[in-house]
């Protein structure tokens, strides 16, 4: 039987860590990438999100591939960044990381209330991850655009049909969550403790 995208993404999660416990460049990248596929299934109303999504892990495993010794713990390419004063450009890598994470959070957000609030319009779970996550960080033109996105996203129902793959796609994707949000929160935590704190104010 297909496994679901959450279950092969738990697999993922489990490279994340080194022995010594940091977190590698690749393994982190490639558990996003997992997620890409789902965010076609939401046609329309999620392109910005791929786009950005998409975008952000291409500029980071392009610094990764320039040097994959150097670069193989994802914090690496931040701490490089700032001791050569570029990570407060809006093409580093460390905003592309900034961003990436953000738009993590808002993934995970969606999935924790699709799990919890299994009465919600899919409208509604998009709406509420929204409004938790990436809306502090929108000016006011991303965030009409993404209010405007989300009523075209798709049937509840078909969505979870298309993405699940197999009967306990549920359980996975609560598992991914929990298991995926410590990491995120690590980065954010390591973005503002490594002199960066002024990103916290950013918005688009």
């Amino acid at each position: 039987m297909e496994r679901n995208v959450f279950g092969s993404s738990l697999e993922g999660l489990k490279l994340l860590k080194s022995e010594q416990g940091e977190l590698q460049t690749k393994p982190f990248l490639d558990v996003c990438r997992q997620l890409l596929p789902i965010l076609d299934k939401f046609g329309a109303a999620m392109t910005v999100v791929k786009s950005d999504i998409g975008g952000n892990i291409s500029r980071i495993e392009s610094k990764y591939s320039s040097n994959p010794s150097r670069f193989n713990y994802l914090f690496s390419m931040v701490l490089a960044e700032v001791e050569t004063n570029t990570a407060k450009s809006s093409s580093s890598c460390t905003s592309g990381l900034l961003w990436l994470t953000r738009a993590m959070d808002f993934l995970v957000q969606l999935f924790v209330n699709l799990g919890k609030h299994q009465d919600w319009s899919m409208q509604q779970a998009c709406t509420d991850s929204y409004s938790k996550t990436l809306k502090k960080w929108h000016g006011w033109l991303a965030s009409s655009s993404f209010t405007v996105a989300i009523k075209l996203v798709p049937d509840r129902k078909k969505l979870m049909e298309v993405i699940g793959g197999e009967a306990n796609i549920q359980e996975d994707m609560g598992k991914f969550c929990t298991s995926f949000s410590p990491t995120l929160a690590e980065i954010h935590k390591f973005l503002v403790t490594s002199f960066l704190a002024l990103f916290s104010n950013d918005s688009v």
